[in-house]
């Protein structure tokens, strides 16, 4: 039996691929290489290059592969983007969603491991988030995540498909080996800017604002290593394998750390300078996002290896200076 991962050329889908491979897992992965490479796929999974939102090309896959579960990372994930472009963001996201239930359904697919997002919480009354908190969000980005969600539990309710939603902060860090890491164009995440910057390909550092609430105005979030974050989807398969209810969780460090600590931290990681540039703050950003992971831990037995934020950066810092310009210099 066969895993389907969707956009599994991604960050984080590519690392899941290679944890499930490396599990002896039956892996296909679906991306249409908007923002994922090919040569991030472990060369052991079946890789089918197109569209979640195209249903013949789904309904193909399901007919040649005996799919027992899916992962979905298929979705576009930039808060600021969404802001600006929201129809592409409910296109994507919200109809890719519903075109693969919709091909589940007919196939009688009954597990799924849904990538959310700390972003269906908004700005949290509360810190650290559990998931009993309102969701609210503040974006976008956050809505169709939330809305995917809903489409999931009434699927749940009529079709008995069980799910798990995992919702997570910031995932940041590359496999241990530095074979494979985070490749965007254009990046928009904070470790891999930093790096890039210590690197000479940016210039400076830009900080979005530092007259947050916050003990020193920058943002604060909640790191979990990548390697991490991919075991737990992976619990969560499990998980839903042996007959439990659809539920979601959040994955975080339980750690908040700020724009300006993790700057210092790769600072000291990388022995670079590292110049870094105020300006005003980016619509849609909450100042305080942590996560309670509590719940994960103690019904998926979720153990976290990789909580200090030194070796978060020092393994991006592996794959960063060893493929300084990504897939190009290592695969294709």
């Amino acid at each position: 039996m066969t895993v389907l991962v969707l956009g599994g050329a991604g960050y984080i889908g590519s690392h899941a691929v290679d944890q499930l491979i490396d599990q002896q897992y039956d892996v296909a992965v679906v991306d249409n290489l908007q923002t994922g490479h090919q040569g991030a796929v472990h060369k052991k999974a079946r890789f089918y290059q197109g569209d979640i939102r195209d249903k013949i090309f789904m309904e193909s896959i399901f007919e040649k592969e005996s799919i027992e579960g899916v992962m979905h990372f298929a979705a576009n994930s930039l808060v600021g983007e969404s802001m600006q472009q929201p129809l592409q963001y409910f296109n994507n996201n919200v109809y890719g969603t519903q075109v693969t239930l919709e091909v589940m359904q007919k196939f009688a697919v009954k597990s799924i491991v849904f990538s959310s997002s700390a972003a269906t919480y908004g700005e949290p009354k509360e810190v650290p988030i559990k998931e009993t908190a309102d969701t609210n969000p503040e974006s976008p980005y956050g809505e169709t995540k939330l809305m995917m969600e809903k489409i999931l539990k009434w699927c749940d309710k009529a079709y008995d498909m069980k799910f798990v939603a995992l919702r997570y902060f910031n995932v940041a860090g590359a496999k241990l080996d530095g074979s494979i890491g985070e490749d965007h164009s254009p990046e928009s995440h904070l470790v891999p800017l930093i790096l890039q910057t210590a690197l000479g390909q940016r210039n400076e550092l830009t900080i979005f604002g530092d007259d947050y609430a916050t003990p020193d105005g920058t943002c604060i979030r909640d790191y979990v290593h990548v390697v991490d974050l991919v075991e737990a989807h992976i619990l969560a398969l499990e998980y839903l394998k042996a007959g439990n209810q659809s539920t979601v969780f959040n994955l975080g460090s339980s750690t908040g750390f700020s724009v300006k600590q993790m700057l210092d931290t790769a600072r000291e990681v990388t022995g670079r300078e590292i110049p870094a540039t105020v300006t005003a703050r980016r619509a849609g950003d909450p100042s305080t996002l942590i996560a309670s992971s509590e719940k994960a831990k103690t019904i998926l037995n979720w153990k976290p290896q990789y909580t200090d934020i030194k070796d978060i950066i020092a393994s991006a810092w592996n794959w960063h200076k060893n493929s300084p310009h990504g897939y190009t210099d290592t695969h294709n």
